[in-house]
């Protein structure tokens, strides 16, 4: 336990200041990033998503720019007991297109959220540092049109990954799952 906790420390701490310094990809595209994504890949090694990364499985994403260029993210992914998880983000621009910054109620962390990899109408990887109480931590992930993933997606999510100090054993491709219904509005009270 110790040597593993060290090995992220050591990882951690000699990527943090490189991965500051990844640039999302040059002409991104904010209107081609739109619509339906299936979250299909995670790759940290934060604590929360080691104990968590064996029952995980793929859910969907679903992008939308707003008018002034931010980016409206909600995700959803359908519980092993019928229930769906939902979460959703208003991602602001930067001055950088393709990075965003957002504060999540729910972890109570700070978001730098980068594209660093897309084909539009197949892939993105997205890199994002989330920071809490001065501590970051990174987490990549892989979304898709498509809900089969082919090896090459897999092998360059894996070495860009690799890459930014995830450990191998922290990059998961989620196994496919049914999708939630879409969210309806509760009805007006009578």
């Amino acid at each position: 336990m110790t040597t593993t906790v060290l090995r992220m420390l050591t990882a951690l701490t000699c990527v943090l200041a490189a991965c500051a310094n990844i640039m999302p990809v040059p002409d991104f595209s904010l209107e081609k990033v739109a619509g339906k994504w299936y979250m299909a890949g995670f790759a940290t090694n934060a604590q929360w998503f080691v104990n968590r990364k064996a029952t995980m499985k793929m859910g969907t994403a679903t992008m939308v720019p707003t008018d002034i260029g931010d980016l409206d993210l909600s995700y959803a992914t359908l519980n092993a007991d019928g229930t769906c998880w939902r979460m959703t983000h208003m991602a602001k621009k930067t001055d950088t297109p393709g990075r965003f910054t957002f504060h999540s109620q729910a972890w109570n962390n700070d978001n730098d959220m980068r594209f660093v990899d897309i084909v539009y109408d197949n892939y993105a990887v997205v890199h994002t540092i989330k920071t809490k109480d001065g501590v970051s931590e990174i987490l990549n992930k892989l979304y898709s049109r498509s809900s089969e993933i082919s090896d090459d997606l897999q092998q360059k999510f894996t070495q860009f990954s690799l890459d930014t100090g995830v450990l191998a054993e922290n990059i998961v491709i989620f196994p496919p799952n049914s999708e939630c219904p879409e969210a309806t509005a509760a009805p007006a009270p009578q």
